[in-house]
């Protein structure tokens, strides 16, 4: 497993992280997901990545039992606040200071840690001055339960903005965690650049675009049985816009160059992003043990620029860029 440093920090991760956004404590039994996270340790990944929303606070307790009895200092563990949690309340969710305060507590006492290594604000809060959120993650870390901060699909002079407050208060923001495949490069053209600047790196998630780019959807037939996109709560709603015929021919033509690579799809996709040096990890879900040691394949995989060339030729018409398409909503 290659490790590398998050952005310009000291705090070194696997580049490849496990995720549990879909899995966990939904879609997946609890056996089946412990299952996963022991496989996703033997393969070399020290990091996890989780969220309190995730199947509503029920994915950081299957991730902390799942890694019980691990050396902590091995480990790196993220989570995210912002999401309604619980009840749903109108102090239940956003990054106002009470919510921040609250929410630590309840991940670290379900992820049955002292600390997490990262602690991200799940999205850009509108409805709360930046300043208060700001104070708020450098008091998290000030009590030594959170490393380090960073945010979660956040657009440029957001991420700007906060770096500033950050910088004052002397608090290490050092990453953004932004949906990122060959299909989907809205990052690129201003996100990348500002946080290559600030020294901030990126875990990116969805690398597959939900399974999109493992080339089992075909243009003309109906979503295998079983699959995420025949499954409300393994994400079938976002997994629709992709279902489309133009957009499955041209990743069916991605098949040669993942062959030629000696790669299956899907490692030739999570191979791509962290291609990018500005990415620090890919972020894998699985419900097997056996999607996990196939995507930690991909990790010391360098493409040819040939290959790289190629791919974008054949996706561009299908690739969305646009930088306004990173939102986050007003609760």
């Amino acid at each position: 497993m290659e490790i590398r440093n998050l952005g310009a920090s000291g705090l070194k991760i696997s580049a490849i992280a496990y995720g549990n956004w879909l899995t966990h404590g939904s879609q997946v039994e609890e056996d089946a997901a412990l299952a996963c996270v022991r496989q996703a340790l033997d393969d070399g990944i020290t990091t996890f990545d989780t969220a309190d929303v995730y199947a509503n606070t029920a994915a950081e307790s299957v991730l902390g039992k799942a890694l019980a009895g691990e050396r902590r200092e091995g480990l790196e563990i993220f989570t995210k606040v912002f999401w309604p949690t619980g009840p749903g309340a109108h102090n239940d969710k956003g990054l106002g200071r009470k919510h921040i305060m609250e929410s630590i507590d309840g991940s670290l006492r379900r992820l049955g840690t002292d600390y997490v290594d990262l602690y991200q604000a799940h999205r850009y809060d509108h409805g709360t001055p930046l300043e208060e959120t700001m104070v708020a993650f450098a008091d998290v870390v000030r009590a030594g339960k959170a490393l380090y901060i960073g945010v979660s699909e956040w657009r440029a002079e957001e991420i700007r903005a906060a770096h500033e407050l950050a910088k004052e208060l002397r608090v290490p923001l050092v990453s953004n965690q932004p949906q990122y495949s060959m299909l989907w490069r809205v990052i690129e053209a201003e996100v990348v650049p500002t946080c290559r600047e600030l020294g901030m790196g990126q875990i990116v998630w969805s690398p597959i675009a939900q399974g999109v780019l493992s080339g089992k959807y075909l243009p003309g037939q109906a979503p295998p049985a079983g699959s995420r996109a025949t499954d409300e709560k393994g994400g079938a709603n976002m997994i629709s816009r992709w279902l489309q015929d133009d957009v499955l021919e041209r990743v069916q033509r991605l098949r040669p160059i993942a062959e030629e690579a000696g790669l299956s799809m899907a490692q030739l996709a999570v191979a791509w992003v962290l291609q990018n040096d500005n990415v620090s990890a890919a972020i894998i879900g699985a419900s097997r043990p056996e999607q996990v040691t196939e995507n930690v394949k991909a990790a010391d995989v360098r493409l040819e620029e040939s290959a790289l060339q190629a791919i974008d030729e054949i996706v561009a018409p299908v690739v969305a860029t646009d930088p306004e398409l990173t939102q986050s909503p007003r609760l």
